[in-house]
């Protein structure tokens, strides 16, 4: 009898003990459900004055930003540039005023960043990063120290090797790179030559000059993207308000195509092309909007889009195009803001989403994992 009443009594306490097991469980459960949902990827943002970075969850459906638990987390003084690698384990930020590459890990569970000790030197203020497809290169562009930087990515830990016969010198004043999706070119705007240098890869990561480079844009050239075929290279100049389309040779030399450059609006500083490169986007600083453009596969040539421009708020510095290449990003530094648009695969003329996130410091650049 006795035993049957311990053995009844020790039941109840494992079925306890077991309850309350699962009931600690679930919510561990829970937070990695949320951290993996599907229906989501992550965006990581610089804030330059005061040294932080900002993480996002970012909604598919909506293009909604929700900011993780934590955010901001502190970099280097200046954070500007931001890479994300294609493996969701690292974020990469360049802090220009150290003069240093910041690495953070991801946690897995909820996107929250870890930074790992200690930072990797680069050259005199790193303007601009950009890493290679497979996630095994990292490039950075230096401005005052006129170089371009290379490093080798170990995969294991996410540290960073300087690459033999590197960082390159550059004429003074480089301002922005590009890769082709391929990784075979590196190309990157040098302002004060109004031009485009070209670089071919090697497996290494080491650099050599294209033949013919630098390749002339017109004046003020500041910003560029590679379109996703890699057939041409859009160049944003600032002085001469104007948009420069070059076209990529096999060897990686560039040629102005027929009516390069074209009129766009004032102060172009930013370009961005849509996934499948039908459509290109200008920011422009000085007008306040956003030109929208349909793009010749075959010429390159882009032709404006029925209602461009599109207002967009004031002073719109940066744009990105979400993995999926559904949105757009735009980013505003005077007034703090993200604000996304719909990208119509049919027509490309930009329409709101409603969604705008307000950031709690001016935003220098912002990557979004794949």
């Amino acid at each position: 009898m006795n035993l049957r009443r311990n053995n009844r009594a020790s039941s109840g306490r494992v079925g306890s003990l077991f309850a309350r097991t699962v009931w600690l469980l679930i919510p561990l459960f829970l937070m990695d459900l949320t951290a993996c949902a599907p229906g989501t990827h992550l965006a990581y943002v610089s804030l330059p004055t005061s040294n932080g970075v900002a993480a996002y969850r970012v909604r598919n459906v909506s293009s909604g930003l929700t900011e993780i638990v934590g955010s901001p987390y502190l970099a280097g003084n200046s954070p500007g540039p931001v890479v994300v690698d294609p493996s969701k384990k690292y974020v990469y930020v360049g802090n220009r005023i150290d003069n240093t590459i910041s690495l953070f890990k991801i946690d897995g569970r909820n996107g929250s960043l870890t930074e790992v000790f200690p930072r990797t030197a680069t050259g005199l203020d790193p303007a601009a990063m950009v890493m290679n497809s497979s996630g095994s290169l990292l490039f950075v562009v230096n401005e005052i120290g006129s170089s371009i930087s290379a490093y080798s990515v170990n995969s294991a830990n996410g540290a960073l090797s300087p690459v033999s016969g590197t960082p390159v010198s550059t004429t003074p004043n480089p301002v922005t790179l590009a890769i082709t999706p391929s990784s075979k070119f590196l190309y990157v705007v040098n302002a004060n030559l109004d031009s485009v240098f070209g670089y071919s890869i090697s497996s290494s990561g080491a650099l050599q000059l294209v033949p013919g480079s630098p390749f002339v844009a017109d004046l003020g050239a500041f910003a560029l993207a590679i379109d996703p075929k890699e057939k041409f290279v859009y160049v944003a100049n600032t002085t001469a308000n104007t948009v420069s389309i070059l076209a990529i040779a096999a060897n990686g030399a560039l040629t102005q195509v027929a009516g390069s450059p074209f009129a766009t609006g004032t102060t172009p500083v930013a370009v961005a092309v849509s996934k499948d490169g039908q459509f290109l986007y200008i920011a422009n600083e000085g007008s306040n909007n956003i030109t929208e453009y349909s793009v010749d596969s075959n010429t390159g040539f882009a032709t404006t889009i029925t209602g461009s421009p599109i207002s967009a708020g004031t002073a719109p510095l940066f744009l990105l195009t979400d993995p999926d290449g559904s949105f757009l990003y735009v980013i505003s530094q005077s007034s703090k803001t993200i604000t996304s648009y719909i990208i119509p695969p049919d027509t490309g003329e930009l329409s709101s989403t409603g969604q705008s996130t307000t950031t709690s410091d001016t935003v220098a650049s912002m990557a979004v994992s794949q």
